[in-house]
């Protein structure tokens, strides 16, 4: 089996999803992390948003997310099709998150989860298509 070689929006478009996949990281591990002292040194707006208590399955599910979707980052630029399928999960896990977000939490803006949907959704489109291209092997 022979692997098409990747264009150089493929490369960048994998770069950008990777760093947006560690921004997301970066956040889980600043919300799993945070102490009573550095919550109380946010700004009183962010200060609620730290307060709120989430159930574990929600916490699960955004590490999962995140870290899937780093993971996933991962094989799309090592050219591995299981990217698709880790695209796949972490998609689910965040769009089951956002879904949540929105039912249960009053946001400020919601914006930022719309547009994490939407990447999500692109990577797994994209992911497919790279390898019904011949680009994942």
């Amino acid at each position: 089996m022979t692997t098409t070689k990747p264009t150089t929006p493929f490369w960048i478009i994998g770069i950008l999803a990777l760093i947006w996949n560690l921004l997301g990281v970066a956040a889980y591990l600043f919300q799993a992390f945070i102490t009573d002292e550095m919550i109380a040194q946010l700004p009183e707006e962010q200060q609620a948003e730290f307060l709120i208590k989430h159930p574990a399955w929600f916490t699960a599910i955004f590490a999962i997310a995140v870290f899937g979707g780093s993971l996933a980052c991962i094989f799309l630029l090592l050219r591995k099709k299981i990217a698709y399928y880790l695209f796949i999960l972490s998609g689910v896990c965040a769009i089951v998150q956002q879904v949540y977000l929105f039912m249960n939490v009053e946001m400020s803006s919601i914006v930022m989860p719309i547009m994490i949907i939407i990447f999500c959704l692109f990577l797994i489109w994209y992911s497919k298509k790279a390898a019904d291209d011949g680009i994942l092997a």
